[in-house]
């Protein structure tokens, strides 16, 4: 009898990045004091743009293992968190959620890209790790060293391609980082929350016609001006209405907007997600350009803030890729509501200059208020 085959896991697109995030370097090829000191450095040119991280390992053994498999500790001016147990590389992403860019000691942890220190100290250990260097930004000649050795030479085939500085020039090295940076863009893609039920209206609210259009399709299109792609959340794949747009069926169910927006990410974790709702009837490409031009990338989410419920609008809000992990974990712990996500994490929130475009059209009775 023959078994059948059948599928183990469901194909999911993956986030890009490595073992602690999307941009992460690996500094190889000195002695551990060299790369501590040179990361601090550098720190002082990249922390004003981005938010950063650091990977080390200790030489030391602790001499006093604490009795507790986990303990937090409140320092006022940071935190600090011990494990006790080993810690799995996959909770590395999670950890480092938070940061743009994460510089990591290559004597201790691998990363998805590497910055090589070329110095004579180090050089018989290099020489064994060659096969670590995948995907080389930057070489740095150390003090004493006047070239690559013939064995990096040999290895990387296009190191004349690569930048080359000298240990000495923070500045410089500080500089092509944040150029590396820069060019790798995160697309915006569009969400149109095209809506539930509509029970409360009676009838489907994304075929109002506000602007001479179902409003759908009218808010589609101003998204369309600000992203790569633009997209209709629906609730399965059924739809009863024509559109010129892709739709993404819930893949959350009966998740209402949290179920759309996880959906989306489902769908391509590596994009923000610019998500409006189909009941906000007022809204306009100014408010749009103010949102985009306000956008905060180191932060979960840029939304505006409303001035009548004084929370922050979940449903016009650019969401980032770091939101993906934190809305599933806040969905673990029971919780489904955009707006406690908002409250509860790291956003930037603005100032809207007209508050009547985040006005929610949702009864017969709202609707004939704004139609008058």
């Amino acid at each position: 009898m023959t078994s059948k085959s059948h599928k183990k896991h469901a194909h999911l697109t993956k986030p890009r990045g490595g073992l602690f995030g999307q941009q992460e370097f690996a500094f190889i090829g000195a002695p551990c004091n060299i790369i501590q000191n040179l990361c601090n450095q550098l720190a002082t040119h990249l922390k004003t743009d981005y938010a950063l991280g650091y990977a080390d390992a200790s030489h030391q053994n602790e001499t006093t293992p604490s009795v507790f498999k986990t303990s937090y500790i409140d320092l006022i001016n940071h935190h600090g968190v011990h494990f006790k147990q080993d810690y799995i590389d996959t909770h590395f992403r999670a950890l480092f959620n938070g940061c743009d860019l994460v510089l990591v000691n290559g004597n201790h942890f691998l990363a998805k890209s590497q910055i090589v220190i070329v110095n004579e100290q180090k050089k018989v250990s290099l020489e064994k790790k060659l096969e670590r260097l995948t995907d080389v930004k930057i070489f740095i000649l150390d003090n004493g060293v006047k070239d690559l050795f013939p064995s990096l030479k040999e290895h990387i085939k296009n190191y004349k391609d690569i930048p080359l500085f000298s240990i000495n020039d923070v500045k410089g090295i500080g500089k092509t980082i944040k150029k590396i940076i820069g060019n790798c863009l995160i697309p915006i893609k569009g969400l149109v929350l095209a809506g539930g039920n509509s029970t409360r209206m009676g009838h489907d609210k994304g075929a109002i016609k506000y602007h001479g259009k179902a409003h759908r399709e009218y808010l589609a299109d101003l998204l369309n001006d600000f992203c790569s792609h633009t997209y209709l959340s629906v609730r399965n794949e059924s739809i009863n209405f024509k559109t010129q747009y892709s739709t993404i069926p819930d893949s959350f169910l009966n998740l209402g907007p949290y179920g759309g927006i996880l959906s989306a990410f489902k769908k391509d974790p590596n994009s923000a997600w610019l998500v409006v709702a189909t009941d906000l009837p007022l809204l306009d490409v100014n408010t749009l350009n103010d949102l985009m031009k306000g956008r905060d990338k180191s932060k979960m989410a840029t939304c505006f803030h409303n001035p009548e419920t004084a929370f922050p609008e979940p449903l016009l809000t650019l969401w980032e890729p770091r939101a993906y992990p934190i809305l599933l974990q806040f969905l673990a712990y029971g919780y489904s509501c955009p707006r406690k996500v908002l409250i509860n994490s790291e956003i930037r929130e603005l100032p809207i200059k007209n508050a009547d475009v985040l006005r929610n059209v949702n009864t017969p009775e709202e609707l004939k208020v704004v139609k008058c």
